[in-house]
């Protein structure tokens, strides 16, 4: 995960989880139309977890 990844994820949660899929992309969306906070949670998440290959 570089420093890019998570600025972008903490700027803007679905544009950081763009290349792991649809699927992820539409959960970080809804969470983000949620709250800011559960947004980037999910988003940091996924994108430690696709680093993990």
């Amino acid at each position: 995960m570089s420093i890019f990844r998570v600025i972008l994820s903490i700027l803007f949660p679905p544009l950081a989880v763009i290349d792991q899929g649809c699927g992820s992309i539409v959960i970080v969306f809804l969470l983000t139309l949620c709250g800011w906070v559960p947004g980037v949670i999910a988003a940091l998440v996924i994108l430690n977890k696709g680093g993990r290959r």
